[in-house]
């Protein structure tokens, strides 16, 4: 009754709207001016602003880094076991920390058993993986969520039994990014320069390993110390990162940037460093944006940046980006249908000897064989006209010199691999005419002078210019 009165008295005020939504708290974030962005970016906000940004930034740089590594390696889902392993380690440095009379919520103390439960994740990993027939994933899934279960029932104990020294602890979930301090800045900077002298000095093993361990066994390097060696450094990276993003987001940064950086360089170094700066920018633009919106969590926006900057690497990347992708097989697919309609055409110039020509009903039989739209019809004809593959004569369409030397090399090319698969390969004349007319498009030059000598030493001989027929 007592809260009934205090709401209506709020509604009854002046000049309030009655159906106005009722709150005592107010949770809405205000929006920062010019200046309040620029101090922030600039690291002008204030000592524990900059604290925390300046870690972020180098927590993601390592994460960048290392990440690389577990990603080549095929084992980012071994980092996310990881991640969660490290759950009861936190929970039992604590309860032993405690009994031993040391401050059990020491940041070094927690940090320590996560490193114990997470190695020891990783371990129940493999040897499940050596003693058993289980897949990789079956046995990351059982050592997480199992590992997980066991965390949140030690924290449920933790709180229903410790003292209120525990409080806090359970931040280690999602993480408390606005509780860092100077040393635990300290602390990422060390790792993230562990993280890029690591790297600078076993990149070679490091590659080796990634891109062929058997190679590497065989030619006598230690694969299974250079592989210990990577999972220690993704080990530190992830226990550093517990607190500012959390077990549950931390993966995600190990992940997101190099998965990120995949999308714009296929150079290993040039990978490594892409990876670093996305995943320093993700840090940085993350964590400033939670201190101009301080009701939003810094571990989810720096985890949200990440994400930002890998859909646009997703769609915008130069060479595998959705965009570029597209493109090209758009020009592709043009390129394929206008070889194939000089091709018909040329074919009915050999024919009839008309010069080339296609009549608007042949055309539309050329489009409904090869399933063209009427749209592509159109810009597919336009093409080729700004080309000058073909030229309009009347109501029908004609070959320019230019598309007749196109037709008659398209079609030289399909006679070529047509007579190479009926000789070398033994297939009838009837069942090659598909496969011809998925090759004829992509034979470079140095491959058709091969065909040519090979069907010649068979006493074949394709004529270099073509009338609708093989020679």
């Amino acid at each position: 009754m007592l809260f009934f009165a205090m709401a209506m008295a709020i509604a009854q005020q002046p000049g309030r709207d009655v159906h106005a939504p009722i709150s005592i708290t107010n949770v809405t974030d205000e929006w920062p001016g010019w200046a309040q962005v620029f101090e922030t970016l600039t690291l002008r906000a204030g000592f524990n602003t900059t604290t925390v940004i300046v870690g972020t930034t180098l927590l993601g740089l390592a994460a960048g880094v290392i990440g690389v590594f577990a990603l080549l390696r095929k084992r980012s889902l071994m980092t996310d076991a990881l991640s969660h392993a490290t759950l009861p380690g936190i929970g039992l440095a604590f309860l032993a920390a405690t009994a031993l009379g040391v401050d059990g919520r020491s940041l070094p103390v927690l940090l320590l058993g996560a490193t114990v439960t997470g190695v020891l994740g990783v371990v129940c990993i493999q040897a499940i993986l050596r003693l058993t027939r289980l897949g990789e994933d079956a046995a990351i899934g059982i050592v997480l969520s199992v590992f997980f279960g066991a965390g949140i029932v030690t924290l449920s104990y933790i709180q229903a039994n410790a003292a209120a020294g525990a409080a806090g602890l359970n931040h280690f979930i999602y993480g408390q990014t606005a509780a860092m301090s100077v040393r635990d800045a300290a602390l990422m900077g060390g790792i993230a320069a562990a993280a890029i002298l690591a790297t600078l000095l076993f990149l070679k093993e490091f590659s080796l390993v990634c891109f062929n361990d058997a190679f590497a066994r065989v030619d006598g390097w230690p694969v299974s110390l250079i592989d210990l060696v990577m999972m220690a450094l993704v080990v530190l990276v992830t226990v550093a990162g517990l607190q500012a993003v959390g077990l549950l987001l931390v993966v995600a940064m190990l992940i997101v940037p190099p998965v990120s950086a995949r999308f714009w360089t296929e150079r290993l170094w040039l990978l490594v460093v892409v990876a670093a700066l996305i995943g320093a920018l993700s840090g940085y633009l993350g964590s400033a944006v939670s201190a101009l919106l301080p009701r939003k969590p810094a571990g989810s926006v720096i985890v949200l940046t990440s994400g930002v900057v890998f859909v646009i690497s997703l769609v915008f990347a130069p060479t595998r980006g959705v965009v570029a992708l597209s493109w090209r097989r758009l020009r592709m697919r043009f390129r394929i249908a206008g070889d194939h309609l000089v091709e018909a055409a040329f074919e009915q110039h050999g024919r009839e000897g008309n010069g080339g020509t296609l009549t608007e009903a042949q055309l539309a039989r050329l489009a409904k064989l090869r399933g063209w739209s009427a749209w592509f019809r159109v810009a597919l004809r336009w093409m080729l006209r700004r080309q000058g593959d073909i030229e309009r004569a009347g109501t029908t369409l004609r070959l320019t010199e230019h598309g007749r030397a196109r037709g008659a090399r398209v079609a030289r090319n399909h006679a070529l691999w047509e007579q190479y698969l009926v000789t070398y390969a033994d297939i009838a004349p009837s069942h090659v005419d598909w496969s011809v007319d998925q090759v004829e498009h992509v034979l470079s030059e140095p491959l058709i002078a091969e065909l040519e000598r090979a069907l010649r030493r068979r006493g074949v001989v394709i004529a270099a210019a073509i009338g609708g027929g093989n020679a």
